[in-house]
């Protein structure tokens, strides 16, 4: 059960340092070919074209390849979400508790001084 715990803590980590390992490779390639003439280049502007062709290239490789631990990373965050929203419903819970013990406790003191009357507070003369 420990690793299966250390394995879906890094899970975002894991998934995206796997989805910029396939946008370099895809760089790479695109790179090579450039290099090498398969691809025209010429300049920046062709550089940045290789650049651009690398992550249009990534993207669907890495959503068919990375389908799993896209799960998992999304399992980690939803459970942390639902933690945290836990937490502060709880936080809330506790907090209108202890306003409605204190309205509580004024108007038992503002029932207990209208009970006495206020003639009772009066001086008399």
């Amino acid at each position: 059960m420990g690793s299966n715990v250390s394995k879906k803590s890094h899970a975002t980590l894991r998934y995206t340092s796997m989805r910029v390992s396939i946008f370099l490779g895809c760089l790479l390639v695109a790179l090579l070919l450039g290099h090498f003439g398969v691809i025209p280049v010429s300049g920046e502007a062709g550089v940045v074209f290789l650049f651009l062709l690398a992550a249009v290239a990534s993207a669907p490789l890495s959503y068919v390849l990375l389908s799993r631990q896209r799960d998992e990373m999304s399992a980690e965050i939803s459970g942390k979400v639902d933690g945290i929203r836990s937490r502060t419903a709880s936080k809330i819970a506790a907090q209108n508790a202890e306003e409605d013990a204190a309205d509580d406790a004024a108007r038992a003191a503002a029932a207990k001084t209208s009970a006495t009357g206020p003639a009772a507070s009066a001086p008399q003369n």
